[in-house]
């Protein structure tokens, strides 16, 4: 799959930038239509989950699977290091 969450979130993030750009801030109406885009996505893959929860199958690919998900920092864990999930 081409866009999943980490791509929602880059472009979401980019919106929030370009709104706070003194020089050439992007249009609230813009901005707007991204977010109601942006939560739409997000419906849709509540309504996912959901369907994985009753049925047990795989999701679309759009939210990563705990093996794709970058390792967490543990709580107290020194900013920069990596910690390694366990299963």
């Amino acid at each position: 799959m081409k866009n999943k969450i980490v791509d929602l979130r880059d472009h979401l993030f980019k919106t929030i930038e370009a709104l706070k750009d003194k020089d050439k801030p992007m249009e609230i109406a813009r901005a707007k239509a991204i977010a109601n885009a942006a939560q739409v996505i997000v419906n849709s893959v509540k309504v996912e989950n959901e369907y994985i929860k009753l049925t047990g199958s795989k999701g679309s690919g759009f939210v990563p699977d705990d093996d794709e998900l970058p390792a967490l920092p543990a709580a107290g864990a020194t900013p920069g290091r990596t910690v390694h999930r366990i299963k």
